[in-house]
């Protein structure tokens, strides 16, 4: 062969292998083989990748259908039965020859067992090996509500740890109390409150144990407030923060002490109780000297320090609540 009919036939081998080439790289058949995503009008589906592993959904193990998901069924030596199912509203897939079956609720596993038993039931197969793969995943939204950073819907794909939701929502405020309520709704409409304890920095495993489920709604509660009014010199309301617990003597504290015109001997607790109100001397001097054991005080006590020790006794417990509904609030270190 001369050297330029070498020359031809190189070129010509070029030329081919690069349409070649361009025809891989646009064909999604192809495509797929090479590890990509094959695109199609409805949906992308993620199709094997020989050049590395697939990322797969966190929580996926512990998914459970719901309506809205795409499921590509299989059953293993019947290649005519593989099919498409959508779980409908009422959380149901048709399948073919068997017609309904309820999966809402159930993990992959059951809900392949699921199938199965109906298709024996139905006498249509003997011992059918049913796989079901998520072809499209409707992620519920959960509420995360009250002293977060950042309160609003979150989208959750399986059940996930207490601790993890409230890191989606950007944590705790440190107006947090330590009440935080889960609100859940069941399959049958049957609404649930569940009260969860946790003080910032304390025990983390209440976290790590309570699951919050997609749908849920989770409530941070806001710290409990005490009123610290009188002869101090701050006196207003104070977030009973770091546990929810505040001492007559922490909260006088948190006040600044009491002024030089207090009568610290006596201080005065107004406390409601249902409709009305109750109220109770303290032996704050005793107290602020290891004397007497501190008293603590409940959400929305109004702790009342005296100018002097007669005007103890005259206090008058609706004045007492009305200054504090007036008062600054701040918040205890």
């Amino acid at each position: 062969m001369s050297t330029r009919n070498k020359a031809m036939y190189a070129t010509l081998a070029f030329a081919a292998s690069a349409a070649l080439l361009a025809a891989q790289q646009n064909s999604p058949v192809v495509g797929a083989r090479l590890g990509e995503e094959a695109e199609t009008p409805q949906h992308r589906i993620a199709l094997p990748n020989a050049a590395g592993p697939i990322a797969v959904p966190e929580g996926f193990d512990k998914l459970r259908l719901t309506s809205g998901y795409l499921l590509q069924m299989d059953i293993y030596n019947v290649p005519e039965m593989a099919t498409e199912l959508r779980v409908d509203e009422k959380g149901f897939v048709t399948v073919p020859l068997i017609g309904a079956v309820h999966v809402t609720g159930d993990t992959l596993p059951q809900a392949q067992k699921a199938i199965a038993d109906e298709l024996v039931a139905k006498e249509i197969l003997k011992d059918p090996q049913v796989t079901l793969n998520v072809l499209q995943f409707a992620p519920t939204n959960i509420s995360v509500l009250g002293e977060v950073q950042s309160p609003g819907r979150v989208q959750l794909l399986a059940p996930e740890p207490l601790g993890d939701v409230l890191a989606l929502a950007g944590g705790e405020t440190i107006a947090a109390g330590k009440d935080i309520e889960i609100q859940h709704t069941a399959a049958d409409g049957k609404q649930t409150s569940q009260h969860v304890e946790y003080v910032r920095g304390g025990d983390t495993a209440v976290l790590r144990n309570t699951e919050i489920e997609p749908g849920d709604t989770v409530l941070v509660h806001r710290a409990g407030i005490v009123y610290v009014l009188g002869a101090v010199s701050r006196p207003g309301g104070y977030l009973m923060v770091n546990g929810g617990s505040l001492s007559v003597v922490q909260a006088v504290a948190l006040a600044g002490g009491t002024t030089l015109q207090a009568s610290a001997k006596w201080a005065v607790v107004v406390r409601r109780k249902g409709d009305s109100y109750i109220q109770f001397k303290v032996p704050l001097s005793k107290m602020e000297t290891g004397g007497a054991t501190p008293v603590q005080l409940e959400w929305n006590d109004a702790l009342y320090v005296p100018v002097s020790t007669w005007k103890a006794v005259l206090v008058n417990g609706s004045n007492v609540i009305s200054a504090a509904t007036a008062a600054a609030i701040y918040r205890s270190q």
